[in-house]
């Protein structure tokens, strides 16, 4: 499984009242890690959606484990690899590492590979992943 690792440092706004991080900011922080994934391979998005005339990859199903808490200050890598690839979807997995090396988050995120749907306005349809993308999940 390939690995992008991504530095950050949980800021003010990521925290609740509590001074933890907010848990659904814990999802923007894993896909933003998608998309340095993604550009790990040379893939950005902004290109894939217009080369392949796609509507995105949503997130279909999630799966995390919350093992301890992220606060305020707290530098912390996310490390990201492509674990799965099928023919329209892909898995992604993720860990949040403190600085002292546990492991504060575990997430699994499944992706599918989407167009707009011109039969149902405002809809998608999941299409085949192209052979050249599944060749860099892949490897």
């Amino acid at each position: 499984m390939l690995q992008c690792r991504n530095q950050l440092r949980i800021q003010w706004g990521d925290c609740d009242p509590a001074g933890i991080v907010y848990f659904p900011r814990y999802f923007e922080m894993f896909d933003n890690a998608t998309i340095a994934l993604l550009e790990t391979f040379g893939l950005k998005k902004a290109e894939l959606l217009r080369k392949y005339a796609i509507a995105g990859f949503p997130v279909v199903h999630t799966e995390t484990d919350f093992r301890s808490a992220c606060t305020f200050g707290d530098d912390v890598v996310i490390e990201s690899g492509i674990e799965k690839c099928g023919s329209a979807s892909f898995r992604i997995r993720h860990r949040m590492i403190k600085e002292d090396g546990s492991v504060a988050v575990e997430c699994s995120e499944t992706r599918v590979w989407v167009e707009r749907d011109v039969s149902r306005p405002g809809g998608i349809k999941a299409v085949a992943i192209p052979e050249e993308i599944k060749a860099h999940f892949t490897k």
